[in-house]
């Protein structure tokens, strides 16, 4: 009995374990295939979160931005530092980190911005 039991449990870690090392391929292979489509502006973009400590996501979530527009993005960032101003009740540490998303989205803004014209450039290169 002790024996078929060790015998089952041998072969569930064996099972677990192909299945965490398949799983642990795929995902290594997702995220190189999500690196090279993300090209060199994806590099610009994980440069500049770790530079201002907060990933675009992050920004756009707590600026409730959906798309970069800088319309949009100076409109809630506005609102949200009023909002958050000490002197009328707000949080600094919020008022902080609003003030973090919208230099961030600025950035991503930049990235792009260099992007288009780096595009532009090469065109009119090809078209001569």
């Amino acid at each position: 009995m002790a024996r078929y039991l060790a015998q089952i449990i041998v072969m569930g870690a064996q099972v677990v374990g192909r299945a965490f090392a398949r799983a642990l391929r795929q995902e290594f292979a997702a995220s190189r295939a999500a690196a090279e489509a993300r090209g060199s502006a994806g590099q610009q973009s994980a440069a500049a979160s770790s530079i201002t400590g907060m990933t675009l996501q992050e920004a756009q979530q707590i600026l409730n931005i959906s798309k970069l527009s800088p319309e949009e993005i100076q409109k809630n960032y506005e609102h949200l530092f009023k909002v958050n101003d000490k002197a009328v009740g707000g949080s600094f540490y919020l008022q902080s980190k609003v003030a973090r998303a919208k230099e961030r989205l600025d950035e991503e803004l930049s990235i792009q911005q260099q992007n288009k014209r780096k595009e532009h450039s090469s065109q009119q290169q090809d078209q001569t």
